[in-house]
């Protein structure tokens, strides 16, 4: 697995927006970026969800094993099929895990091999 860092912060929209403003215009600009790709969640009852122990379990499963499909990565898991495929397509949405068709199979697919959460305390802030 190539080294890629999947950052994942806790912003309100206003601060995504304006980041993603700053990141168009250095794109523009012809500067490169720091090669990170991220998600963006708006609290920290979001991030204790989506960072949950059980879905790192499958990111990590996922990223580990490279399962061939959601009914394999449920037996590497020991969980049942219906809630790993709930929390797997969750994790897709929000772009931590991505499908590849594989026949008539869906195969999960991680593409970075490290997370970097960013969460800023609002310390030095007014």
């Amino acid at each position: 697995m190539t080294e890629n860092t999947l950052t994942v912060r806790v912003e309100s929209n206003d601060e995504f927006f304006d980041r993603a403003l700053e990141a168009g215009a250095k794109v523009d600009a012809g500067e490169l970026t720091d090669g990170h790709t991220g998600v963006s969640l708006q609290d920290e009852t979001t991030l204790a969800r989506v960072l949950s122990e059980n879905n790192l379990e499958l990111i990590r499963t996922t990223a580990r094993k490279e399962p061939q499909s959601l009914r394999e990565l449920a037996r590497l898991v020991d969980r049942d099929i219906k809630s790993v495929s709930n929390a797997i397509s969750d994790l897709a949405q929000l772009g931590l895990v991505e499908f590849k068709q594989d026949g008539q199979s869906k195969r999960p697919v991680v593409w970075y091999s490290k997370i970097h959460v960013e969460y800023d305390l609002g310390v030095g802030s007014s």
